[in-house]
């Protein structure tokens, strides 16, 4: 599923797993998360379900390297960088300004997506000193993200190419990397494809 519009009406709330629901049109990790939360039009359907939903999200996201235990006060922790993120998300689309909260909130993160040197073993049996892998636990995943945010909010240029889908039935926040910097959908094939079938009917009809 790929836009808002597609949720079901009579969908049973809340979800037991909304892994089913997740959609990847952010353009950037910190956007796809931000999109975990559907419909914030309407119903704010939370697709981050539990602790296992969030370790899934953050593997298929790329930013984590494997199976490994999230609690629930880790859950809580996502959930509110999220809502962070798009605070500012919302802020920079509107040209106003964003809440000191959510910038230190989401500045709170960036410790965890700094360097963390290693000592370890090569392959040889030699110590080596080297650099954790960039998915090595969930808080660093989620630095991961937050930096991501963080550059994107903080980069005039960035910034300027942050959108929110123009469907008055969809809520997907994405990054336009189109060359004019032009898109208004967060999909051609849902919303977009939407849009001007409704445009086509008006025609019509007033024609």
């Amino acid at each position: 599923m790929v836009s808002d519009i597609d949720l079901p009406r009579d969908l049973p709330l809340p979800l037991a797993s909304g892994a089913h629901w997740w959609y990847w049109l952010g353009g950037r990790p910190s956007l796809d998360l931000v999109n975990t939360k559907r419909e914030r039009w309407r119903r704010g359907v939370e697709t981050l379900a539990g602790p296992e939903d969030l370790g899934s999200w953050l593997r298929r996201a790329e930013v984590l390297s494997g199976p490994q235990p999230i609690g629930a006060s880790v859950l809580a922790e996502a959930l509110a960088l999220r809502e962070a993120i798009d605070a500012g998300v919302v802020a920079a689309v509107a040209g106003a300004a964003v809440e000191p909260a959510a910038i230190a909130l989401i500045d709170g993160w960036l410790v965890h997506a700094g360097s963390r040197p290693q000592l370890a073993l090569d392959a040889a049996g030699l110590m080596r000193l080297g650099e954790r892998p960039p998915a090595d636990s969930p808080r660093r995943a989620l630095g991961t993200i937050a930096l991501d945010a963080a550059r994107m909010l903080g980069t005039p240029g960035e910034v300027a190419r942050i959108r929110i889908c123009a469907s008055d039935t969809c809520s997907a926040r994405f990054y336009d990397r189109s060359p004019a910097g032009a898109r208004r959908w967060c999909s051609m094939r849902t919303c977009g494809n939407v849009a001007k079938v409704r445009r086509h009917r008006a025609r019509t009809r007033a024609a």
